[in-house]
């Protein structure tokens, strides 16, 4: 029988933080007037109450989790913390319904970006920062899962990542408790430093806060129905744009340039690979759009850097309808979708380095087949890569397209037209928030979505968010044997 008692101790004190930061929207509406903010004082006080309780009633001398353990508590952690955090939106002025509040929540929490709200240039502010802070969280929380959590699961080649500081010996628990300090720190320093420059830019303190912490954490989430695009700001493109960049660098690497290493970041193949796919995606979309619509190559430029960061890094951001861009946008947004950014980011979707071991992989293959007898080993990053890592990579892509075709498969089965159907499937395991077509693209919202497909979808986001094998490892009766 699993011990369940190191995980509701966590969870414990995930929601007492979940409540803390509630407290943040309540002041804010507070200072502006709005009633809303007894819609979060009462949610604070319902989430920390169940938070404490559990906190007494599980604590224990020693907090060790064992990979069974970790599995559960991944995976429930982020299921209930999404419920709790769709309190505020049921009972606001926006008057949601449960299913719209939980898909904003698990849409936040995940940082897919996806929403159901409309009207937000006039949404109660309030509502605007907890959307921003679910997702800065999320981010922070995705941070930390994918240094510390999942290396230890070795989900889908994470192994590859393993920092020896969150073993489970006591030795070295200090050193860990240094390192999550250290990426909060830096998270968190990254965050203002964008919020001062967006708010130099031209966007009102309150804006700026918002776009900082939605941009480092890829998120998406906008306080304008015209996302970005509605500031019509050739600054705050350039500053978002290069946020997004940053959010989707290894957070560890920062930590290692803060310790007077910085070139171990240029130095790793993640880094390089990401900016070498993302610039010359930008490159080929920018000429086309200038070849196609006539516009201006600074502009095309700047708007194809733009748009591509955003939908590759899974942020969601728009300055454009690129379903507009002509019969090139379609494809090229959909399979950009699924790249996503380097591991031990705040990114989504598949991971660079998934690729990059794929194509030494394949590389090692061909050479064998041209050289039979020969000895040729696969390299990432200046190490083998264990045969293992290949196999849990390959096995993460079978199941990752397997889940998505299911997704797409069944949202098709609910009435949704053939390019919302797939590009909402895309959307919602690759956490990346707008769709392509007039519903569910950069110009709509997923309000007119049936509650059925509202549902699947925010399984998705979560499928997404945990890299699938987190969630499905639940299922089989062999883990729950022991």
């Amino acid at each position: 029988m699993m011990d369940l008692r190191p995980v509701m101790f966590i969870l414990g004190i995930l929601m007492s933080m979940l409540a803390l930061g509630m407290c943040l929207p309540a002041l804010v509406d507070l200072v502006q007037g709005n009633p809303d903010w007894q819609v979060f004082a009462v949610s604070a006080g319902l989430t920390v109450f169940v938070g404490v309780s559990l906190v007494l009633t599980n604590s224990t001398e020693r907090i060790t989790l064992n990979v069974r353990q970790a599995f559960v508590m991944t995976t429930l952690s982020w299921l209930v913390l999404t419920l709790f955090a769709a309190l505020p939106f049921t009972f606001s002025e926006l008057d949601l319904s449960f299913t719209d509040a939980f898909f904003e929540s698990m849409s936040g929490i995940t940082t897919t970006g996806s929403t159901v709200i409309t009207g937000l240039d006039g949404a109660p502010p309030g509502i605007l920062m907890w959307r921003g802070l679910l997702q800065w969280l999320g981010g922070l929380g995705i941070v930390v899962m994918a240094i510390a959590i999942m290396p230890m699961m070795g989900v889908g080649g994470m192994q590859m990542f393993k920092v020896e500081a969150f073993d489970t010996g006591e030795k070295v628990l200090p050193r860990a408790a240094q390192i999550s300090m250290a990426l909060v720190l830096i998270y968190l320093f990254l965050t203002v430093a964008w919020g001062m420059m967006l708010w130099w830019a031209g966007m009102t303190p309150f804006e700026a806060t918002i776009h900082a912490m939605t941009t480092l954490s890829t998120g998406g989430f906008s306080t304008s129905d015209g996302s970005v695009g509605h500031f019509d700001s050739w600054q705050i493109d350039v500053i978002i744009t290069l946020g997004m960049v940053m959010g989707a660098m290894p957070f560890l690497l920062f930590f290692q340039a803060a310790r007077g290493k910085p070139m171990e970041l240029w130095e790793d193949e993640q880094v390089r690979g990401f900016i070498a796919i993302a610039g010359g995606i930008v490159i080929v979309v920018a000429a086309l759009l200038w070849y196609d619509t006539g516009m201006a190559p600074v502009q095309a430029l700047r708007y194809a850097s733009f748009n591509v960061v955003s939908i590759m890094t899974g942020t969601g951001y728009a300055t454009d309808d690129y379903g507009l861009w002509g019969s090139f946008a379609v494809p090229v947004f959909f399979f950009i979708m699924f790249i996503g950014g380097c591991a031990g980011s705040t990114t989504c979707g598949i991971k660079v380095f998934r690729f990059q071991i794929l194509y030494a992989a394949a590389r090692v293959q061909v050479r064998h087949l041209l050289q039979p007898h020969g000895v040729f080993m696969p390299y990432y990053n200046h190490q083998k890569i264990p045969d293992e890592v290949i196999i849990s990579v390959l096995s993460f892509f079978f199941v990752f397209g397997l889940s998505y075709a299911l997704l797409a498969l069944g949202l098709g089965m609910l009435g949704l037209d053939y390019v919302t159907a797939v590009s909402s499937a895309a959307t919602a395991i690759s956490n990346v928030g707008p769709g392509l077509g007039p519903i569910v693209g950069p110009a709509g919202t997923f309000q007119p979505l049936p509650d059925a497909a509202k549902w699947l979808m925010s399984g998705g986001m979560l499928l997404g968010r945990l890299e699938v094998f987190t969630i499905l490892v639940l299922f089989s009766r062999t883990f729950w044997r022991g």
